[in-house]
């Protein structure tokens, strides 16, 4: 990785990895603390940060070119779209999900991140013994990815890291100066059945239409016609 953004020019293309070097992900990597820290202590590691708002990614793209890391970069794009069409098979390492939106009305669960989507293409995405590290400070959401990984066969629960002070993120460091409990738990990916992944579906309302700006659809780098291509199963 020579870009600290990355750019997509082709939405359809996985992205490049060098494959002799263990992968590192977090999702919603905010300005990137944490994996800025984990790419200056691993050197011979390649990292990689997913996050949506313009100005995280100015600021982790700046934190990175200030400490001189060539080993790290930073992808504005939906987690999903990329987990399920641009990351290599069976590459990553681990995964980090610390503190994700909750969405925590009942109406908004579907914008949450974990479900059975994710978790066939975070599945496909590890190395078979690779690991998710996931941290929340909403007890709800907590127990719902747990039930979600508890009924998927790919996945065992095992002992999440430690996470000392040093490697808070700045969102960990937020709620825990306001007293609030922090919940972790990580699953190490399995053997199994490693079939296709089918191709992601975007809902009638979510479909770009000429002149209007949507807020969920699964990028926001393509033309209307690579956008018609994804929803119809063509990438």
């Amino acid at each position: 990785m020579k870009e600290t953004i990355l750019k997509v020019t082709d939405p359809c293309k996985k992205l490049e990895f060098d494959l002799s070097k263990p992968l590192e992900i977090e999702v919603g990597c905010g300005s990137g603390g944490f994996l800025a820290r984990r790419a200056a202590a691993n050197p011979d590691c390649e990292f990689l940060g997913i996050e949506r708002m313009l100005g995280r990614v100015r600021s982790f793209a700046h934190k990175c070119q200030k400490a001189h890391l060539s080993n790290i970069a930073v992808l504005r794009l939906e987690a999903l779209y990329t987990f399920h069409y641009l990351l290599p098979e069976h590459h990553a390492r681990k995964v980090y999900v610390f503190f994700p939106d909750p969405w925590p009305k009942k109406k908004h669960h579907s914008h949450r991140l974990f479900g059975p989507l994710f978790l066939a293409a975070l599945w496909k995405r590890l190395e078979i013994g690779g690991r998710i590290e996931f941290a929340t400070d909403h007890r709800e959401y907590f127990e719902t990815v747990e039930e979600c990984f508890s009924g998927n066969e790919k996945f065992r629960r095992v002992e999440p890291m430690a996470r000392p002070e040093e490697v808070w993120t700045e969102f960990e460091r937020d709620f825990r100066s306001k007293g609030m409990p922090i919940y972790s738990a990580a699953w190490e990916a399995l053997a199994g059945d490693d079939k296709a992944l089918e191709p992601l579906k975007i809902p009638p309302e979510a479909e770009p239409r000429e002149g209007v700006k949507r807020r969920y659809i699964a990028f926001d780098i393509a033309e209307s016609q690579e956008a018609e291509n994804i929803s119809k199963g063509e990438c």
